[in-house]
C-alpha cells in the first residue's frame, strides 16, 4: 500500500491495523462458527463449561477481595484509560472503572498479588485470556458495540448487584439478562451488545474472556489468531497503560494494611 506523504502516524496505524486487521479477523469468523464446539447463540448455557461450578462456588471468596479493592474505586483506572482504542468509542465518562488481573494472556502480577485467592481460582479456567473487575457506577450505560473477535467467549460472574436488579442488565442481540450475585452469564460478544446500570448502586462483575472450544484444525487457527491479536499495537499499548497505572495503584494501596 502506498502511503500518502505527510500522513499522521496515528492515521496510518488506523488504516493498516484497525480497519484492514479487523476485516481480516472478522472474515475468518465463519470458520470459527463452523468448528465451534459450543453454540453460536448470543447467550450460552453455563452448564456446558466444566469450570463454572468452581467459579460460582467461590464467588464469596472473590467478593471478599473485591470489597477491599472497592475502597479505592475513585483511584482506579477507567476502561478507556487502559484501552483507549476501544474505550474512546464506548465510554467517555468516569463511570466505568477497572481492576485488571489478566489482559489478553498477560498477567498483571501486582494486581494478582493483591487478589491471591481470586487469581488462584481463575487460573484453573482452561483458555483464560482476560480477567478484571468491571465496575459500573450508578447511571452508567455502555452503548451498543461488538467485541473484536468471535474466537473468545465472555463470562460475567456477578459479585455486586444493585437491589433493583431489573434496572441493571445486558442485552446481546435481542436477548436481555440481569445479573444475580454468585451466578455466571456467558455470551458471545461478537454479537452487538450493550449494558446499563440505571440504579443508584454500583454493579461489579468478574469479567472473563475464555478461548472458545473448537474442533481441530480450526482450534489451531484460533490460537494463532489470538496470539497475533495479543501482539497487536492495541494490546501492547493497553499493557503499557496498565503498567503506568500499576505504579499509581501501588502508591494508593499503601494506605491499606490489607493490601500493602
Amino acid at each position: 500500500m502506498k502511503l500518502i506523504k505527510g500522513s499522521p502516524p496515528q492515521k496510518i496505524r488506523e488504516i493498516l491495523v484497525k480497519k484492514i486487521g479487523k476485516n481480516i479477523v472478522w472474515g475468518l469468523e465463519k470458520i470459527i462458527a463452523r468448528y465451534s464446539l459450543v453454540p453460536n447463540t448470543p447467550f450460552l448455557p453455563a452448564n456446558q463449561f466444566s469450570w463454572v461450578p468452581t467459579l460460582e462456588q467461590n464467588w464469596q471468596t472473590i467478593r471478599n477481595e473485591l470489597d477491599v479493592i472497592l475502597q479505592y474505586t475513585d483511584e482506579l483506572p477507567r476502561f478507556q484509560d487502559i484501552s483507549p482504542d476501544q474505550g474512546q468509542n464506548i465510554s467517555q465518562d468516569n463511570l466505568w472503572k477497572t481492576f485488571f488481573l489478566y489482559g489478553y494472556g498477560v498477567k498483571m502480577q501486582q494486581n494478582c498479588d493483591y487478589c491471591p485467592e481470586t487469581t488462584r481460582i481463575i487460573e484453573q479456567i482452561p483458555g483464560l485470556k482476560t480477567a478484571f473487575f468491571s465496575i459500573l457506577l450508578p447511571g452508567k450505560h455502555i452503548p451498543e458495540h461488538r467485541g473484536p473477535y468471535k474466537g473468545v467467549l465472555r463470562c460475567h460472574l456477578a459479585l455486586k448487584v444493585p437491589q433493583e436488579r431489573e434496572q441493571c442488565g445486558i442485552r446481546v442481540e435481542n436477548e436481555v439478562r440481569h445479573w444475580s450475585e454468585g451466578e455466571t452469564i456467558i455470551f458471545d460478544d461478537s454479537y452487538l451488545h450493550e449494558a446499563w446500570n440505571k440504579t443508584n448502586e454500583t454493579r461489579v462483575v468478574l469479567f472473563l474472556d475464555i478461548v472458545r472450544p473448537m474442533r481441530f484444525p480450526a482450534s489451531i487457527l484460533n490460537h494463532l489468531l489470538i496470539n497475533l491479536i495479543r501482539w497487536s499495537p492495541f494490546i501492547r499499548d493497553a499493557h503499557k497503560n496498565q503498567q503506568q497505572w500499576d505504579r499509581k495503584i501501588a502508591q494508593v494501596f499503601k494506605r491499606s494494611p490489607s493490601l500493602s
